[in-house]
């Protein structure tokens, strides 16, 4: 199983400059975990960016893959992983989601390259 950051699945329903290095992670959504930071994440900066209609098209598709609710355990796993790691909220959610799954993060965030279990696609390819 698989984590796909935010960033992956904007170039992706946006067809941006990385698009194709996130593409093959994004066809299979048995193989994916959505973890509920992501799925907001996604959702607002679409609506934002490109209107309501395909900011729901785009939920509807990452819901073929299971959402993970944000819950107390990993409310506190995530506030442990951001004291011991540095990091900002949602990304220390996505990494103590990653942790609690047993799975790898598929990324651009240059804030989450040096985390264990993380495939970093660098900007720098656009």
């Amino acid at each position: 199983m698989i984590i796909v950051d935010s960033c992956g699945w904007l170039e992706w329903f946006t067809d941006g400059g990385l698009a194709g290095e996130f593409e093959p992670y994004l066809t299979d959504p048995e193989k994916i975990l959505v973890p509920a930071v992501i799925f907001y994440e996604v959702y607002k900066v679409l609506k934002r960016a490109v209107g309501e209609e395909k900011a729901l098209l785009a939920a509807a598709y990452m819901k073929n893959s299971p959402i993970i609710p944000f819950d107390e355990t990993l409310t506190l796993a995530a506030a442990d992983v951001s004291l011991t790691k540095g990091l900002d909220m949602a990304d220390a959610m996505i990494v103590a989601t990653a942790q609690a799954n047993r799975c790898a993060i598929i990324t651009s965030d240059a804030d989450l390259k040096d985390q264990s279990n993380v495939t970093y696609i660098s900007k720098r390819k656009i």
